[in-house]
Order: structure tokens, then C-alpha cells, then sequence
């Protein structure tokens, strides 16, 4: 049977930092790639109400949100304390969804036309008012798919 022998001192080999600046290049690439930017500066203050039973969106390039609830600190003076609409980057009215709905529908393919869905964001202390005038608009607009975000109730 063989010993085993100590000779000599035995030194940790350098490590090869060649491929280094590829690996790092790939992965700030992979996370540019994933990650994705919120494009709408919210105004509206909201806390979405909480559910049982909820259902993740699939793709959210085919979702419209629109956003539900009272305006930011910065708003209030101008805008008032009450319950207000957001789509996109400004406050609207419930009278103004629907032409959001088509200018929305218009910005998409063809063939991801019939799959749009409208999210709303609905703080949880909003009356029901708003939110039925909404409603009304997008099924004047045919948008049928509605979306309400909730949180997972514990």
C-alpha cells in the first residue's frame, strides 16, 4: 500500500479572471433584459383590498391599468381630497376611459386585440361609484376583461 507523502510546500493556484468581464457583460445583459421599468407615475394613493381567491396575469403586455383612489399630497390642492380616475400619467374623468380604451387598443398587434385586459387598481376605501362609472365606460369601449388587484388575504 502507498503513503502518502508531504513533500514540498504547496501553493493555491491563481485564479483565471480571463473570462471574468464576459460573465459579468452577459449578466448585467440578462437583468436588462428581464427587468422592466414602470412607465406611469402614480398620482393616486391607493391600497389595494385584500382577496382569497386570486389568479396571477400572464402577460402584462396585453394589460391596461387603471388606477382608483384619492390624489397624492401634492394633488390635493389642485385636484381636491376626493376619490379620482388615473390613466396613465394623468387624472381623467370616467367620461374619458373609453377613449383610453381605444387609444389603447390601437397601440397593440392585431392578434393581441381580442386578449387585452383592463387591471384596476382600486384603493380599498373608494366608493363603489367610481368605480360602477368605469365599469359602464369600458363595456361601452367592449373591453370585457377586467382585471381587479387585490392582495392575498391571510
Amino acid at each position: 500500500m502507498g503513503k502518502f507523502n508531504k513533500s514540498g510546500k504547496r501553493e493555491m493556484p491563481e485564479l483565471n479572471t480571463s473570462s471574468l468581464p464576459d460573465l459579468i457583460f452577459t449578466m448585467l445583459f440578462f437583468f436588462m433584459i428581464v427587468t422592466t421599468m414602470r412607465e406611469v407615475t402614480l398620482k393616486v394613493q391607493f391600497k389595494v383590498p385584500a382577496a382569497t381567491e386570486l389568479e396571477k396575469l400572464e402577460q402584462k403586455s396585453l394589460v391596461s391599468f387603471i388606477y382608483i383612489g384619492k390624489p397624492m399630497k401634492e394633488f390635493q390642492k389642485t385636484m381636491g381630497t376626493t376619490d379620482r380616475i388615473q390613466l396613465n400619467d394623468k387624472f381623467a374623468e370616467a367620461s374619458e376611459v373609453q377613449d383610453y380604451i381605444y387609444q389603447e387598443r390601437e397601440n397593440m398587434k392585431e392578434e393581441d386585440k381580442p386578449f387585452m385586459t383592463v387591471s384596476l387598481k382600486v384603493d380599498s376605501k373608494t366608493k363603489m361609484g367610481i368605480v360602477t362609472e368605469v365599469k359602464q365606460a369600458l363595456r361601452q369601449a367592449y373591453a370585457l376583461k377586467i382585471n381587479y388587484s387585490a392582495t392575498q388575504r391571510q
